[in-house]
């Protein structure tokens, strides 16, 4: 398998041995070889200095990029094949900085003693093809195992994002972590604290889509992790009354999680896998239920407004994740959303209710439709078949009303400048408020056409006069 790798990394080894360097494919690539699995990326590890390093890549490749140089990293590309190749290396943290401190090693060993977890610890030294393993990562890749190179304790203390890609790997390759290595991530939880949140949404969105996020999440709260980056999500276990009047909100989370991804489509769906928004909200659409959990008389439990409270929860969390905008836009807007299908019971929704539900979800119906669909874990087939029928029929007049019109961008039949020219009037609240008003008559009634929005208009204007 090792012969089988791309040309491009021989052919680059020949380049630093001709110059009196080490250089070794290391990391990601080389535990995927073993797997099977394809390498998009190459990662190389060398003996030469950044500035040596960058001098090589430069006449070796078509283009080349320091953009990684503090931390002893050069890119390359040539042809279709992109190269990152670093200097030996140990990184650790200073326990009152946020960021790594970087100091250059001298040997391969060494440089893969700093490596997160043994599986990731294996070389193939450059151009010759000699496999590295001096930490037995392919044992345990062959145990599904993930074990520190050195002590869990000292890896962790030396760089604490290690313990979020120990629940990443967990999702992304189906791995558990070896016992040792799992005590130390509760001893040292916390420590998490010290990386910017930068890095830790970068893993955290990492796990979310691969291809069993619930086995990472699983990680993440059993070990107190998510308590310092996602403590929503352990607030969700909350305690069963001896009744039994509600589900395990905990639980119920990572089945809707499971079953959202299940309706996730290939690239040319509506909604591609994996989809990070979509994972999101379903994870956490319920976050607002134990703060608004309330035991009613008789035995009842309610969560009156959760999901609203849900969003602006889901809101603060996924800002200070430093997420972008519009992916906090997103996500909340689909927990804030995600009961309103509730309220269509056997199909009594209007018109008017069926355009104002399609107008709110905007860009976000596809997931909208997902997520309610997921949300449905109910044990009692019966149940479930009632709502997923009630849920196929609303998805049915949507699309009735679509050949109709253009429900997806619902507009008033007339636009500002229009407003303005039948009123007589110039630009000001005024004509904000007419465009409400019109558009309030479009969602309700449906397209009136230019004439009777022009009759519209101009009583609604008459009236407000008077």
């Amino acid at each position: 398998m090792l012969t089988e790798m791309a040309p491009a990394a021989t052919d680059l080894g020949e380049v630093f041995r001709a110059a009196g360097h080490e250089l070794a494919l290391v990391g990601g690539p080389v535990r995927d070889a073993f797997l099977g699995r394809a390498s998009n990326d190459l990662d190389f590890a060398t003996s030469a200095t950044p500035d040596e390093t960058q001098r090589l890549l430069a006449a070796w490749g078509d283009a080349h990029w320091d953009i990684g140089k503090e931390f002893g990293t050069i890119g390359a590309r040539k042809g279709d094949v992109v190269v990152e190749v670093t200097t030996y290396r140990t990184d650790r943290y200073d326990p009152e900085s946020r960021k790594p401190l970087v100091e250059f090693g001298d040997s391969l060993d060494g440089d893969l003693s700093r490596r997160d977890f043994t599986v990731n610890a294996m070389a193939v030294r450059l151009p010759e093809l000699t496999f590295v393993d001096p930490f037995d990562g392919l044992t345990d890749l062959a145990r599904k195992v993930l074990r520190t190179p050195i002590a869990p304790e000292r890896s962790f203390d030396d760089d604490p994002l290690r313990m979020m890609r120990a629940a990443r790997f967990a999702a992304q390759l189906s791995f558990h972590v070896e016992h040792g290595t799992l005590a130390a991530l509760v001893a040292m939880a916390a420590r998490i604290e010290i990386v910017s949140a930068e890095r830790v949404q970068a893993e955290l969105s990492k796990l979310a889509t691969s291809p069993n996020p619930r086995a990472g999440l699983e990680v993440l709260v059993d070990t107190g992790l998510a308590d310092h980056v996602l403590p929503e999500l352990p607030a969700l276990q909350l305690e069963i009354d001896e009744h039994h009047r509600h589900k395990d909100v905990y639980e119920h989370s990572l089945i809707v999680l499971d079953q959202a991804i299940a309706q996730e489509t290939g690239p040319d769906g509506p909604v591609p896998a994996p989809d990070l928004v979509l994972r999101l909200a379903a994870l956490l659409h319920d976050v607002g239920k134990p703060a608004t959990r309330r035991f009613e008389p008789g035995g009842g439990v309610s969560f009156h407004h959760h999901e609203v409270v849900g969003a602006k929860l889901v809101s603060k969390r996924l800002r200070a994740l430093k997420y972008e905008k519009q992916v906090v836009k997103d996500v909340a807007r689909l927990v804030e959303l995600h009961l309103r299908f509730h309220g269509y019971g056997d199909g009594e929704w209007t018109d008017s209710a069926v355009r104002r539900y399609v107008t709110d979800a905007g860009p976000l119906l596809e997931r909208l439709h997902r997520l309610t669909r997921a949300d449905c874990t109910t044990r009692n087939r019966r149940k479930a078949q009632r709502l997923s029928d009630a849920y196929t029929h609303l998805e049915k007049r949507i699309e009735a009303l679509r050949e109709q019109e253009e429900i997806d961008a619902i507009r008033p039949d007339l636009d500002g400048n229009r407003i303005m020219e039948i009123l007589g009037i110039g630009p000001g609240r005024e004509v904000g408020q007419a465009y409400k008003h019109l558009l309030g008559l479009r969602m309700e009634h449906g397209p009136l056409g230019e004439a009777a929005a022009t009759e519209e208009l101009k009583k609604w204007w008459a009236d407000r006069e008077s």
